[in-house]
């Protein structure tokens, strides 16, 4: 019997406004959070708003590939 694709994934979420600040080399680091999302609710890329311990503020995070 065949596996299908699982429902469940693991992704990656970074900070979207420290990759930005790493191209003039002003930030310390990236900010990461790794968690699920389930493909058939969410096709779509995530976005949330978590805390970036090196922006020090609260700021949006998106997916990124693997």
């Amino acid at each position: 019997m065949a596996k299908g694709k699982k429902v469940r994934v693991i992704i990656i979420l970074e900070c979207t406004s420290c990759v930005r600040k790493s191209v003039n080399k002003k930030s310390r680091g990236i900010s990461r959070y790794i968690t699920q999302k389930n493909r058939r609710n969410t096709p779509s890329e995530l976005e949330l708003r978590k805390f970036c311990p090196y922006c020090n503020k609260h700021t949006i995070h998106g997916e990124i590939k693997k």
